[in-house]
């Protein structure tokens, strides 16, 4: 039998064949026009994980969008990995911006180019391949479970209650995820940390109408000037959330602890340039990387209301809106947080507006022991394909439902991510490089090899 390397030099136009067929399907979940491209998706999942070696593969729903489950038990005695991923995807944003069709997978640049290419289609695909490796070769030395869910996007709100119904069929001795990044295509790492996730909505009402904005200009609050007043009052020059409350549980990293960090490497210049930006900006006093790993955010993910539309309309509008979403740190409550935002926001909120605070979603922080086998596994899995020893890092981004998994199920999970950040994950023109894609097949069975060592 092939080597992993020769195996995946064989079938890489069969492996992205596949990839892209997935790719294809508009699995969008926050847009509810997309509930039969969910079962798409599932079914087509399904049929990935028979044919890379599953005994059981199944569609099952959920309150919300079907979950796709397989396995493998090849003997009760050994280990049991279950494999997390997600098949929804982001919404496209603005298609115009695009240079390909996000859901026509081009290869430019020697990257995959589509809506999900890296969060988490391919990412998770990785994951099937390798698994089709092992079988064929006859090395996989764990039982495997896949659950592939459809509502990660929006905060998997129904997943608790699937895994609650489905405890012992989901039984595991750990959880392997890869929907994370690594510093870069030469420096490997762990993600062992993510934060959590407070998401809000919140409508402003003045006027039951549009009014004209000549008639009754400086006579009637305008939502939209009032709401962005609110808004930008919602950090202060520090870069601190002004929110009363929000700090009190956040559990301030050590000196010690914030030194190892500071080993991590990063090229600030490369980073702006990445992102196209000229300056960095964020709480005083610390790096980048501590404020997106150890600090909590607060961010404006959109804003809307009034006349938008080319050339001019004269009005104050009736209402406007904003999305607001918090990054939270280990120890804060996501609910919490939510109430106390709603509670700062009303308090901010003039008579002259109507204003209504809605929570959208949310889920806890997490933060993965490096002591443990698994988190060792994969740390022998990177060093002997990368050449280097991963870096543990702490991840700006949030899964919400990986501290449930550990609640519900009363497992660790471990985050073997291959994305990079220049990526643009939930943004236009996402992007995987196609190294890193085979790269992560390469790598995950040797995760399987060491952890079965242990």
């Amino acid at each position: 039998m092939q080597n992993i390397k020769d195996y995946i030099e064989a079938n890489k136009q069969r492996f992205l064949d596949e990839l892209f067929e997935l790719i294809r399907i508009p699995s969008i979940s926050p847009e509810k026009e997309h509930k039969d491209d969910m079962y798409c998706a599932a079914k087509l999942w399904k049929k990935i994980m028979i044919k890379s070696g599953c005994d059981i593969a199944k569609v099952m729903e959920t309150e919300g969008n079907p979950v796709t489950y397989g396995e493998k038990i090849i003997d009760n005695s050994l280990p049991t990995v279950l494999v997390y991923g997600h098949m929804d995807v982001m919404p496209v944003g603005k298609e115009e911006l695009w240079k390909s069709p996000p859901f026509e997978p081009e290869i430019r640049d020697g990257k995959i180019w589509a809506r999900g290419a890296d969060d988490d289609k391919g990412q998770a695909f990785m994951h099937a391949k390798a698994f089709e490796y092992m079988v064929k070769s006859n090395t996989l030395p764990c039982n495997i479970k896949f659950i592939i869910e459809g509502e990660e996007e929006i905060g998997s709100p129904n997943l608790k209650k699937f895994m609650e119904d489905n405890k012992e069929m989901l039984k595991a001795d750990v959880i392997l995820v890869s929907d994370t990044s690594m510093i870069a295509p030469d420096i490997p790492s762990i993600t062992t940390g993510l934060r959590g996730l407070t998401y809000m909505e919140v409508e402003l009402t003045g006027p039951k109408h549009d009014l004209h904005s000549g008639l009754f200009g400086g006579a009637v609050a305008n939502p939209v000037n009032v709401l962005t007043k609110m808004l930008a009052s919602l950090t202060n020059k520090k870069g601190e959330i002004t929110i009363k409350g929000f700090y009190d549980d956040v559990i301030k990293v050590s000196k010690a602890e914030r030194a190892e960090m500071a080993k991590a490497p990063f090229d600030k210049k490369k980073y702006k340039d990445t992102i196209g930006i000229s300056r960095l900006s964020g709480e005083k006093g610390y790096s980048t990387n501590e404020r997106t790993g150890i600090r909590p955010a607060l961010d404006i993910n959109g804003i809307w209301g009034g006349y938008i539309e080319k050339g001019t309309k004269t009005i104050i509008p009736s209402k406007a809106y904003a999305k607001v979403s918090m990054r939270l740190v280990p120890n804060q409550d996501n609910k919490k947080i939510a109430k106390l935002f709603e509670k700062h926001f009303k308090k901010l909120a003039p008579k002259s507006v109507k204003t209504d605070v809605r929570f959208l979603h949310g889920g806890e922080s997490y933060v993965s022991p490096i002591d443990i086998p698994a988190y060792k596994a994969a740390e022998k899995a990177y060093t002997e394909i990368f050449g280097k020893k991963p870096i543990p890092v702490r991840s700006g981004g949030s899964i919400p439902i990986i501290s449930t998994f550990e609640k519900v199920l009363g497992i660790k999970s471990i985050l073997m991510g291959f994305g990079l950040a220049s990526d643009a994950i939930h943004s236009e023109n996402e992007n995987f490089p196609l190294e890193m894609f085979f790269k992560g097949i390469e790598t995950i069975p040797a995760f399987y090899k060491y952890y079965a060592e242990k």
